[in-house]
């Protein structure tokens, strides 16, 4: 099977370019378009309004690039492209992640490659996002149960080229605990990312859950524990984490520094 592999587009637009009205054309699947910068040509194999459009060459090459207004060429000229908003045919839909959903297929075989996360929170938290993608690409995520082990774990892995690590570490700022153990990891086919925040929890918008912040719990009270007291929540922990899991439909719903770290952990575990 063919892995999508996505490029950082290089494209520069000036101000006075990216303030021009583009006559506005829906992101169907299919789409031939041309990529002004890089003089890609290739049909829409998955978009997402504002951040990314990703074209299929001729050869079946998947090229992630920048949907900048004016960057893109409908038949020669330039258009700034937009998300459908109603769909003629209902199998084009979007997934929780933003890319186009594909038609239904049979199961995919699991790859050796994996993606492990720290907790069972965030491995649901992923599910609930990107589900529709991993099992399109074959890809397992497994939760650790804590990071502390990472090194001895990776170990009896046995990472390869064909057997790729991806891992997603919780509070991975300078300094922090997770930062230490990412530091002893040196196998190039391992790649460790994370977010700034204490859990998995917190990377989700808290508008989402219809508060305003999230809050400051006193350090050496279990946080957890401390955010369900602070919202006056009688649910013990288990039960308040699904109802938060629930108000959560897509990529929109979490912080961009979960959203960018995953999207690059799938990416290098899916790459040929």
């Amino acid at each position: 099977m063919s892995h999508s592999k996505r490029w950082a587009s290089r494209d520069v637009i000036a101000d006075d370019q990216r303030k021009r009205e583009y006559p506005k054309v829906e992101a169907a699947l299919g789409l031939k378009l041309t990529h002004r910068p890089s003089r890609t040509t290739g049909v829409i194999a998955s978009f997402v309004a504002g951040q990314r459009v990703v074209l299929r060459d001729e050869a079946g090459q998947l090229h992630d690039l920048r949907p900048h207004p004016g960057v893109l060429l409908l038949e020669g000229k330039p258009i700034e492209l937009i998300a459908l908003e109603a769909p003629s045919d209902r199998s084009v839909q979007l997934t929780a992640s933003g890319s186009i959903k594909a038609a239904p297929a049979r199961s995919v075989t699991a790859q050796a490659s994996r993606i492990w996360v720290e907790g069972v929170h965030d491995a649901e938290l992923i599910e609930r996002i990107w589900g529709d993608d991993l099992r399109v690409e074959g890809v397992v995520v497994e939760p650790l149960h804590g990071a502390d082990a990472l090194v001895e774990r990776i170990s009896s892995f046995r990472p390869g080229p064909h057997r790729r690590l991806g891992v997603l570490l919780d509070h991975l700022i300078a300094g922090s605990k997770e930062s230490r153990i990412a530091a002893g990891v040196s196998d190039n086919n391992v790649l460790i990312c994370g977010h700034p925040y204490v859990d998995v929890w917190q990377a989700i918008k808290p508008q989402t859950i219809g508060i305003e912040m999230w809050p400051r719990v006193p350090r050496g009270t279990p946080w957890k524990e401390g955010v369900v007291t602070a919202l006056g929540s009688q649910h013990d922990p288990g039960e308040f984490w699904h109802q938060i899991l629930d108000r959560v439909s897509s990529y929109r719903d979490v912080e961009t520094p979960l959203v960018n770290s995953v999207e690059q952990l799938i990416d290098f575990v899916t790459a040929t």
